[in-house]
C-alpha cells in the first residue's frame, strides 16, 4: 500500500461577535507591552503606582454555573472587570485533569508543550516550559512572589521557585488566612492562591447548579474571595499600588447532558467550561461572549451534480477497474446535501454502467425523499437496503459496508452513522464492474439528481458499527481514524476550480467532472455534522493560557519569542483615561 498523504481539511466559521479586544499572538514575536502602553496616557499621573498581581485560582468551578449561582463577591468585582463564564481551560481534543488545567494557567503553553496531562505530573516538560513564577524570578530576582495553595503538588510542581510557597492540604480556609497575612507585608507583589474545595464537593456529588453541596462549596469560596479583598484594599500602601486581580477557575465538569442544546464544540463540554476575571478598580466592565457554538456552519466548495438521461452530470475515475473489491470486504462513505424535491431511481454514486437491467454493479440511488443501495449481477437479479429520508435540504453522511459474516456476504446501510438496514448478498457473489467508479448520475433509470457531494471515503475492509458512527460526524479524514491505513480512496472534493476532484489518499485515483457538473460553494449548519473549526474560534473568548501572558505584560516583563507562549493579552478599557 502507497503511503497516504495526511490531508487537512481546514474550516474557517465565520464569526460576528465585536468584542472591542484587541488580541495579539504569543507565538512570533517578542511583544510590547499593550497594558503599560495604555495606562501611559493617564490623566491622573497614577500610572507609575506600584504594579502587583493577586492570582486566585478556584477548582472545579463550571463557569455557567459561576453565573447562574451568581455568588455576590464575584459578582461585584465583574463591575471592573475584563471576564467571561465560556472561559476555556483547554480546547485540544486530551482529557482535563487539575494538574493539567493548572499548567496551562502557571506556564501559558498547553499540554503538546508542557506535557502534563495526569495529576501526577508524570512525563512533564516544565523545564523547558518554566512557569510563571520561574519566569518571574529569573526575570527579577528581588521580586517577591508567593504561592498558598491548598494542593501540595501544584507547589511542588509549578511553584517551587517561589520565594515563599505554603502548602495547606485541601484546607482552604487555612490557605485564605494565609494570604491575608501575605496582603499585610510591604513588599507582597505576586501572590498565588489556589482553593481545592469546591472540586472536591463535586467529585463526592456532581458539577450541577442545582446540587447543595456544590452550590454552597462555591458561595463559601466567594465568601473567602470577599475576605482577601477587604485585605487587599486595607493594604496601608494600597493607594500607591495598582493591582491586577486574577480569578479563575482551573476546570469544569461532567454534568448531565442538556437536551435542548446540543453544542458539539469545545464551548459545548463542561469539562473545558471555566472563567476568567481580569479585574483592576480602573477597569471598565467588559463582558467576553462566546460566538454561536451550537449552530456552527459547515462551509466549503463542493462539486453540484445536476442532471438526467439527457443531460450529462458526473464524475468519473479513469480507471475502471480501480475499486473493484471481488469478494473482499470494503466500506464507502460520502456527504450528500439532496437539493431538488422527490424524484425516483435517479443514482448519485456507485459502480455499475447503468441502472437499467441485471447490469453487474452497485450504486447509491434516490427514491422519493430516501435514499437506496442497489446491487446487481448477471444472473441473480437486483436487491437494495433502504437507507431512510435524507431529502430534507440538510448534509447527510450515507455509508454502505460490504462483509462476509461467516459463510454469509452481507451489505448494511448507514445514514449519520446509524444502521438502517442489512441484507443478504451472498446470491449476487461477485458484483465487479467493468464500469468506472462514479459520483453523480448514471444513466437509465429516470429523475433527475441536484447534490452536492464531499468527504468521499473509500475503504478496504468492513469499518466496525461504533467507528461508523463517530467518524460519521467528522469532516475530514487524518491518521486519528482508526482504520486510516485501509483508506484506498479519499476524496474532500473541496478544491473549488478546475475539473478534477483529486484522491488524497496516495493512490492517485482521481474523478474527473463531465457535463453540466461544477463547483459551488456552501455555508449551511447541519445538525449531522461537527465542522473543522479554527483555533481562533476558540480563541474568542480568554483561555487559561492568556493568564500568564496577561501577567506579564502587567507587571512590564517582556516575553521573548523563545518561551513560546500560546496565550494572548485581553486589553481592557480604562474607565479614567481620556481619549
Amino acid at each position: 500500500m502507497n503511503k497516504i498523504n495526511t490531508y487537512t481539511h481546514k474550516l474557517v466559521a465565520t464569526l460576528t461577535v465585536a468584542l472591542f479586544v484587541m488580541i495579539f499572538s504569543a507565538c512570533n514575536k517578542d511583544f510590547p507591552n499593550r497594558l503599560k502602553e495604555s495606562s501611559g496616557n493617564d490623566t491622573l499621573g497614577i500610572s507609575a503606582k506600584n504594579r502587583k498581581v493577586l492570582y486566585i485560582i478556584i477548582d472545579g468551578v463550571r463557569g455557567k454555573a459561576l453565573k447562574a449561582i451568581n455568588p455576590p463577591n464575584i459578582a461585584k468585582i465583574t463591575n471592573n472587570s475584563v471576564y467571561a463564564f465560556d472561559a476555556l481551560s483547554d480546547f485540544d481534543e486530551n482529557v482535563i485533569t487539575n494538574a493539567g488545567a493548572w499548567s496551562n494557567m502557571l506556564t501559558g503553553v498547553t499540554k503538546d508543550k508542557h506535557g502534563v496531562t495526569s495529576n501526577d505530573f508524570s512525563g512533564n516538560q516544565l523545564a523547558a516550559y518554566p512557569s510563571l513564577i520561574s519566569h518571574l524570578k529569573a526575570s527579577n530576582p528581588q521580586l517577591r512572589t508567593v504561592s498558598i495553595a491548598s494542593s501540595g503538588s501544584l507547589n511542588a510542581n509549578l511553584a517551587s521557585d517561589a520565594v515563599l510557597h505554603q502548602e495547606f492540604e485541601n484546607d482552604d480556609q487555612a490557605v485564605k488566612n494565609a494570604v491575608n497575612e501575605e496582603l499585610k507585608k510591604d513588599d507582597a507583589t505576586f501572590v498565588l492562591a489556589q482553593f481545592h474545595s469546591v472540586e472536591l464537593a463535586a467529585k463526592a456529588n456532581d458539577y450541577e447548579v442545582e446540587t447543595t453541596a456544590y452550590a454552597n462549596a462555591i458561595l463559601k469560596v466567594d465568601n473567602y474571595i470577599g475576605e482577601i479583598m477587604t485585605s487587599l484594599r486595607s493594604r496601608k500602601t494600597f493607594s500607591d499600588e495598582n493591582w491586577l486581580v486574577v480569578i479563575a477557575s482551573n476546570k469544569g465538569g461532567e454534568i448531565a447532558p442538556d437536551g435542548n442544546t446540543v453544542d458539539n464544540t469545545a464551548y459545548g463540554d463542561a469539562t473545558r467550561n471555566s472563567f476568567i476575571v481580569f479585574y483592576n478598580p480602573r477597569f471598565s466592565t467588559l463582558f467576553i461572549p462566546k460566538p454561536a457554538s451550537d449552530a456552527v456552519p459547515y462551509t466549503g466548495t463542493a462539486p453540484n451534480f445536476v442532471g438526467n438521461d439527457s443531460k450529462l452530470s458526473r464524475a468519473v475515475i479513469s480507471n475502471a477497474t480501480a475499486f473493484n473489491m471481488g469478494l473482499n470486504d470494503f466500506t464507502v462513505e460520502v456527504k450528500v446535501k439532496v437539493n431538488n424535491g422527490g424524484e425516483y431511481y435517479p443514482p448519485i454514486l456507485g459502480k455499475r454502467a447503468t441502472f437499467n437491467g441485471n447490469v453487474v454493479g452497485w450504486l447509491f440511488f434516490l427514491e422519493g425523499n430516501d435514499w437506496q443501495l442497489n446491487l446487481s449481477s448477471t444472473s441473480g437479479g437486483n436487491i437494495q437496503a433502504n437507507g431512510g429520508a435524507i431529502r430534507d435540504g440538510l448534509w447527510h453522511t450515507l455509508t454502505a459496508k460490504f462483509y462476509k459474516d461467516g459463510a454469509t456476504r452481507k451489505a448494511s446501510v448507514y445514514t449519520d452513522g446509524v444502521l438502517k438496514k442489512t441484507i443478504d448478498i451472498t446470491s449476487r457473489g461477485n458484483i465487479d464492474s467493468p464500469a468506472p467508479f462514479t459520483l453523480g448520475y448514471i444513466t437509465g433509470s429516470g429523475g433527475s439528481i441536484d447534490v452536492l457531494m464531499s468527504d468521499i471515503q473509500f475503504y478496504n475492509v468492513a469499518i466496525p458499527d461504533d467507528v461508523i458512527k463517530v467518524q460519521s460526524r467528522k469532516t475530514y479524514v487524518d491518521s486519528s481514524h482508526p482504520y486510516f491505513s485501509n483508506l484506498i480512496g479519499y476524496w474532500p472534493a473541496n478544491e473549488g476550480k478546475d475539473e478534477f476532484i483529486k484522491d488524497k489518499s496516495g493512490y492517485a485515483h482521481d474523478f474527473r467532472m463531465q457535463g453540466t457538473a461544477q463547483w459551488q460553494q456552501f455555508n449551511e449548519y447541519t445538525p449531522h455534522l461537527d465542522p473543522i473549526i479554527s483555533s481562533d474560534f476558540y480563541k474568542i473568548v480568554p483561555n487559561s493560557v492568556d493568564i500568564p501572558f496577561e501577567i506579564y505584560q502587567w507587571l512590564g516583563v517582556s516575553v521573548p519569542k523563545s518561551w513560546s507562549l500560546d496565550g494572548k493579552s485581553w486589553n481592557p478599557i480604562y474607565s479614567d483615561i481620556k481619549p
